[in-house]
């Protein structure tokens, strides 16, 4: 009987530790697949959110802060780049220096408004994809504490890339729609009517900001 007794005890230590094992092996593996751009968008992003959802902060500030941390993780010069297609390559130094500083007082007017209309939500990171070894699509979900409505969350993804030695956002889509893509489509059609004229879109983003900010 005694004999018995400790042949189950010893099963059930076997067996409790055999448990704590494979539970260790789980969360490790969790651990594991999140991959660097995921961390990296995991860990910044609520900062944005949080700031923007401070209450505490007059406009002004919560605007300041946000600026400074979105120029933190993104890399402006390269979406700059990208907006103006094949238009930067017949344009000036002056020219390209003037709008890379409009393009970063729009984008970040704009990033700003699009984040505010998410205020108290939190972000969830779902997956992600790697489109080459330094180049990640980070999909993510917006979660509404407060919306009991059954509908599926908001999904915000991000493209972050690697090869600058550190991971920066180039670009995001809110619901399928890429701000960066959508923005040199837009770009690029008002220099096809402005006879190819930078300070003209120059100008043109400073009033786009100005509504922004404004709106």
């Amino acid at each position: 009987m005694g004999s018995k007794m400790t042949m189950k005890v010893i099963l059930r230590q076997a067996l409790l530790v055999l448990g704590l094992v494979f539970a260790s092996a789980a969360i490790a593996a969790r651990a594991q697949a999140a991959t660097p751009a995921e961390a990296f968008v995991q860990d910044n992003i609520h900062v944005g959110l949080d700031i923007l959802n401070n209450k505490a902060l007059s406009t002004d500030t919560r605007r300041t802060q946000f600026a400074s941390f979105l120029l933190s993780l993104t890399d402006m010069k390269r979406i700059a780049d990208f907006t103006l297609g094949q238009y930067r390559r017949g344009a000036s130094p002056a020219d390209l220096a003037a709008f890379d500083a409009a393009f970063q007082n729009y984008a970040v007017a704009v990033y700003q408004s699009y984040f505010a209309k998410y205020a108290g939500q939190t972000l969830k990171v779902t997956n992600s994809q790697a489109r080459t070894a330094d180049d990640f699509i980070v999909a993510t979900q917006l979660i509404d504490p407060n919306d009991h409505s059954g509908q599926a969350p908001l999904e915000v993804d991000f493209r972050v890339r690697t090869d600058a030695g550190k991971p920066v956002v180039t670009d995001f889509s809110v619901a399928g729609i890429w701000l960066a893509l959508e923005e040199r489509d837009q770009f690029t059609s008002f220099l096809g009517q402005n006879s190819a004229n930078i300070k003209a879109l120059i100008g043109h983003l400073n009033d786009l900001a100005k509504q922004y900010r404004n709106g």
